[in-house]
Formats: structure tokens, sequence, C-alpha cells
């Protein structure tokens, strides 16, 4: 079952859709489609209730145009969210259903938009995707070329952006700086790998305990309870969790001097990046330093290589500073003017140059 497109003020359309057999309800929201066709990933979580998954698609699929914007790609911003139902997890659940089903939902929207695996999916889930639409990434990579596990390529750009801030503010690389990471999902975890590997000492958060549990055994990372990471003396505090992390009590009571992460949707409002400004915190806009996934899920749908994605996650960090100059400039902060650089790309119609 569809509804048909639905207009919103800040959006070009939304989408609903359902499937009797499964129960799975869906929701594909389109931002913007200036710089091309719509493309972000899609998200499969029990949700409470229709208006969290809707507010959900919207704040993700806006973050995905500016993502795009700002990373150069000719992409707008789309994203789907999948709300699964209680029997998902269920061993008599049909997943693979699920996401054919899914395929044909966005195959209906004759590429307005390309989907790619986010939270909550898998690249065994796209291929189950792709069964049905040609609309999709994150599928595994062929020799040569770009594909696979977007993860990894957002790791490393959040990484190199921490390395860049930590020399901005400190004067010095990540040896002996104590790093909190809160989520070690794919990328949280693949994150604490490379800060261990420069010297950081790590603090490590995630509501399910075998990914702290591991990276105490890895790295000998030090375990703290979900609710006070953010509250815990540190120099860079690094969200990798759902969003929302950053709220006006959260900004007040955080004792980092950086804040930079690769979860999306960071601040509660936009209110939070002045909060963080105010107290002199480095906030780095989240869709601008975690866009090496969707830069690797571009060049895969694109036909390009993999050292094409190196070469494009590599200019992050220094597209990240060329932003704080501009912002201590300025005296705007962070989150303010990449908002207003990446609406006045998307404005134009032409995808941006990177050096």
């Amino acid at each position: 079952m569809v509804n048909h497109r639905n207009p919103l003020v800040t959006h070009e359309a939304v989408y609903n859709f359902e499937d009797d057999a499964t129960g799975v309800k869906a929701i594909i929201a389109v931002h913007s489609t200036s710089l091309g066709p719509a493309a972000g990933g899609c998200r499969a979580l029990r949700y409470e209730n229709y208006n969290d998954a809707v507010e959900d698609a919207l704040r993700l699929s806006e973050g995905m145009a500016y993502k795009n914007a700002l990373a150069g790609l000719p992409f707008g911003g789309g994203k789907a969210v999948l709300m699964l139902p209680a029997n998902a997890s269920a061993p008599d659940f049909d997943r693979t259903r699920m996401f054919e089903t899914f395929g044909r939902w966005v195959q209906s929207l004759d590429g307005a938009y390309v989907t790619a695996e986010d939270v909550g999916c898998s690249v065994q889930d796209m291929q189950a995707v792709g069964h049905s639409t040609q609309f999709v990434a994150g599928l595994p990579a062929r020799p040569g070329l770009a594909g696979g596990n977007p993860a990894p390529w957002t790791a490393k750009g959040v990484f190199l952006s921490i390395e860049a801030l930590a020399r901005h503010r400190f004067g010095s690389g990540l040896q002996d700086l104590v790093v909190g990471v809160q989520g070690l999902g794919q990328v949280g975890f693949a994150l604490c790998e490379l800060l261990h590997e420069a010297g950081a000492k790590l603090l490590v958060s995630d509501v399910d305990a075998r990914g702290p549990s591991l990276a105490a055994t890895r790295f000998g990372a030090e375990i703290v309870k979900p609710d006070n990471i953010p509250t815990v003396a540190m120099d860079i505090f690094v969200p990798c969790a759902l969003g929302g992390i950053l709220t006006e009590e959260s900004v007040r009571d955080l004792k980092a001097s950086i804040v930079c992460g690769a979860a999306n949707n960071q601040l509660a409002t936009v209110a939070q990046g002045q909060q963080l400004a105010d107290r002199g915190v480095l906030y780095a806009p989240d869709y601008l330093v975690n866009a090496g996934g969707i830069i690797n899920v571009a060049a895969e749908y694109l036909g390009e290589t993999t050292d094409s994605v190196e070469t494009r996650v590599a200019q992050i960090p220094a597209r990240l500073m060329q932003l704080v100059r501009q912002s201590e400039a300025e005296k705007v902060a962070t989150n303010l003017l990449a908002d207003r650089m990446a609406r006045d790309i998307v404005a134009s119609g032409q995808p941006s140059k990177v050096a």
C-alpha cells in the first residue's frame, strides 16, 4: 500500500509504504533533488510510533542533503526508515522478503531516491534490495571499484577530522589524549581501532556491553556507563550512537574541548551549536565529518574506483578546517555556518567543487 506524494515545506516529498504480509512500514523522505537523485541510507529500527519514524526520516534526509552538498557529490538528500514490527527478530521472520519489498518501493520512485545500508542494515540486506531495484548501493565491491560496507570509510573520515581538530586545538597529535567514544557499532568500533593506533586513551560506552568489553580487551579502553559518558572529563567526545545526544543539559555538563563524531543529528536543536561555541567547545558538524560512507556509496553507484573514494575522504579534514577558520573569523557557530554553506549549494543546483 502506498500513500501518494506528500510535499512538505522543507522537503520535496515524503512517501509512506506498508506491507500487509510482513507488517513492515516505511517512510522515504526526499529532501531535495536539485543536485541529483536523493541519496541516503535505509535505517531499520523499532520505533515507538509513526511520528517518531517520520521525524527521524525528515531530519536524516535533510542532513543527507547537506552532507552530499558539502562533499561535492552530484546527489540530493534522501533517507528511508523501515519501522520493524514486533516479530522482526523472530526466527521465522522473512528478512529477505522485507528488503525485497523495500526494493520495490524504491523502484516505484523511478530513480528519485538511491538507497544503501544504514543503522540496522547490512550488505546482505542491500543485496536483497537489489533483487527488486537498480537504485541501490552498498553492495559487495567488485575488483578495483568502490563498494561494500561504507562504515570503514565513515570511520576514516571522522578519524582524520579528529586528528585535524586536535592539532588545531592542542597543537599536537592524539598521543595520550583522552577520547570518549559513545556507541561501538561498526563505525564506532573501527574508530576506536584507529584512535588506539594513534595513541589515544579511550573511554568507551554502549548500551550493548559486548562492544565496550571487546574494546577494553583489544585497546585497553576504560568502560563508562552510557548515561555518564558525556559528563566524564575527556579531551575529545566522539558521539557514534543515535542522534540528539547534545541537549541543553548535556552540553552544560560536557567536559570535553572538542566534539567530533559519526552520529547523525547530534544536536538536539540548532541552539546547542551556539551553546557549545559559547562554552569554547570546538564542534565538528556531523554531516561534514561523517561523509566517508556516502562518498563510498556515491562512487560505487557511479562506477568509480576505490582510489577516488580514498582521495575524497582525505579531503574531509581540509573542508572542516576551512569551516573552523571561517567560523572563528566571523564568530558564527560552526553548525550555523555549515548549514548556510550547504543550503547555498543546494539552492544553486550545482555540486560544489572540492580541492
